[in-house]
């Protein structure tokens, strides 16, 4: 994927398929949605009731005399203050037992689609993961999460009860005031609307430039953090500032953009709105004068045109958020819709293998046209060691992916227990590998909540002989906070070595019977090197080991070397066969001795 790829969607039109995408996460709570429109409806009823009892109250009191000045203030309009005062209250409470109601709603679509959207990236494949910018990732869910609730709250409660009032104003001027009132009401409400849809659609462009922009300055700034050593190891700490600034200059720029097309978008709107006041109070003052008309009925027209414009004035907002939103959650949803390219197979077996008997059968695999792997054979039996070494990019770690099915081999089987593992679930296939990469990173958590990782229902007992295996017991109680101290995120507040016997016990504490090892003790003295390879052939009897080394001399004792060179096995043997053969295997071991 392009780095560009996680601001491609539409800019035209709104994409309302979005609500259809949403509408299985939101029915879970039909009764609480139901209960929540209705009193939507008794709200907005209340609501418009409110200028009634003004004008009843303003006409009431235009109605005095001078005799009957505290009758009638006893009475009458005591009453309709009460009145107006309790059904405003009403409107209040109402609207808050209606957000209460569907909080519950968005909150539970909120947590189920960010639960959709974590498993379902854990299940694309390791080309998605590879080619993903994590800040970018990261920001996109956030928005799309936030979005789904902004949409609920505003479009359910502000856009739906406005349309209904709008209507219903409409067809209360109409009837009570003629066709003059009604007909200035729908103008200017078209009018707003029809400017605000047009002018959102037009600054549309400028919004996804800024949100692209924020995005790429949040993506810079992780992946400059995430590699604070490299940073320093080759002081570019002014480079990365200037390219973070780079970033943060496009996004002031984009900013600026937005702002000033914001600025012409709420002119407009307040333009329409002053127009349409004007003439609606206008039109009243004439009535009034005219005696057609009463003080009260002035008083409801302005009440009801403030109480119209108010909300509609917030719509234009909502909507130009609106539109943010749903572009938000599709985008979220287009994360949803990638299909990993490893899956699988419908009749898939869910049991993991046992035994662990490991065959490569004519494996060739080839990756962005260019191939890696031609024709591979090799089997590591049970309880044998078997190693895989070669020069740099002769598809030694290929190997090692091909086995997890991170990829699928083009041609060609590997087979677990004489078991395809596309015939495995991937989940079953993973069950029986343990492995420590050459590269371990660590979570930000405590060291033993990094070993438990290994097994998450294992005991403390055996997590304490994982520890011992990988030699690491003395260094835990060596510590300050011993087994909670904190290891810093990746692990950085380890060392290289510290941190891959994290990994060995890790892999031992997993407890399966296939153990992969790609350059294992890479990162170890020799003296724990030699220790450790003592205690992982001890914890390895009865199980198959496959080892992709670089340091030739942590596998001499394997029961079997593939010698691989430019995706091709060109070698097999003993270490003492290899080296009696004097090819590939022994112009290695000749260099890597005399470096040493």
């Amino acid at each position: 994927m392009r780095p560009s790829a996680y601001f491609e969607g539409p800019v035209g039109k709104l994409n309302w398929q979005v609500l259809k995408m949403l509408r299985p996460y939101l029915l879970e709570f039909k009764g609480r949605i139901a209960l929540a429109m209705f009193c939507l409806i008794i709200a907005k009823l209340a609501s418009v009731g409110l200028p009634f009892i003004l004008k009843e109250l303003v006409d009431t009191l235009t109605l005095v005399d001078s005799q009957a000045v505290v009758k009638t203030l006893v009475a009458v309009p005591v009453a309709l203050v009460l009145a107006y005062g309790g059904v405003r209250f009403l409107n209040v409470v109402i609207g808050e037992i209606r957000d209460t109601l569907f909080g519950r709603v968005t909150e539970r679509a909120m947590r189920r689609l960010g639960l959709a959207v974590f498993t379902h990236l854990h299940q694309l494949d390791l080309d998605y993961h590879l080619d993903r910018r994590t800040g970018g990732l990261s920001r996109d869910i956030e928005r799309g999460t936030s979005g789904v609730s902004f949409l609920m709250r505003f479009m359910v409660f502000n856009i739906v009860p406005t349309l209904l009032e709008i209507a219903l104003v409409v067809g209360i001027f109409f009837y009570q005031y003629g066709i003059s009132f009604a007909l200035i009401t729908l103008v200017s409400v078209v009018a707003y609307v029809g400017y605000s849809v047009m002018a959102t659609e037009w600054r549309t462009e400028f919004v996804r430039e800024a949100a692209k922009a924020d995005s790429l300055s949040n993506t810079r700034a992780i992946d400059s953090l995430l590699n604070y050593e490299t940073v320093k190891y080759f002081n570019n700490e002014s480079y990365e500032a200037s390219r973070y600034d780079n970033a943060l200059c496009d996004w002031e720029a984009a900013k600026r953009k937005n702002r000033l097309s914001l600025f012409a978008l709420n002119a407009g709107q307040a333009l329409i709105i002053a127009l349409a006041m004007t003439a609606m109070m206008g039109l009243a003052a004439y009535e009034v004068t005219e005696s057609t008309m009463t003080i009260g009925d002035f008083v409801l027209i302005n009440a009801f045109m403030m109480q119209l414009f108010i909300p509609l004035n917030f719509l234009g907002f909502v909507y130009r958020e609106i539109r943010g939103a749903l572009a938000n959650i599709e985008r979220m949803f287009t994360i949803l819709d990638k299909v990993p390219k490893v899956v699988d197979s419908p009749n898939a077996s869910g049991k993991s293998p046992t035994i662990g008997a490991l065959q490569f059968k004519q494996v060739s695999f080839q990756y962005d046209e260019r191939t890696v792997l031609k024709d591979i054979s090799f089997d590591v039996p049970v309880g044998q060691k078997i190693a895989v070494v070669g020069d740099s990019g002769a598809g030694k770690s290929t190997l090692i992916k091909l086995l997890f099915r991170f990829y699928d081999v083009n041609q060609g089987q590997i087979l677990i227990d004489g078991i395809d593992i596309k015939d495995l679930t991937q989940q079953a296939l993973r069950q029986a590998i343990a492995i420590v990469p050459q590269d371990t990173v660590l979570f930000n958590d405590s060291l033993y909540e990094n070993i438990r990782y290994g097994r998450l229902d294992a005991t403390q007992a055996e997590i304490e002989q994982a520890v011992e295996l990988a030699h690491l017991t003395d260094f835990i109680e060596s510590l300050p906070d011993k087994w909670q101290t904190k290891v810093g995120e990746r692990g950085l507040k380890l060392s290289g070595g510290e941190k891959q016997r994290v990994s060995i016990a890790r892999a031992i504490l997993k407890s399966t019977p296939i153990l992969v090892f790609d350059e294992a003790t890479s990162s170890l003295d020799s003296r724990s090197e030699k220790a450790i390879l003592n205690a992982l052939r001890d914890a390895a009897k009865g199980h198959t080991s496959l080892v992709v080394a670089h340091r030739l001399s942590t596998i001499i004792d394997a029961d079997n070397i593939i010698v691989l060179s430019q995706g091709k096995v060109v070698e097999s043997g003993t270490h003492n066969q290899l080296i009696n053969a004097q090819g590939l295997y022994a112009h290695l071991w000749q260099i890597q001795n005399e470096r040493a």
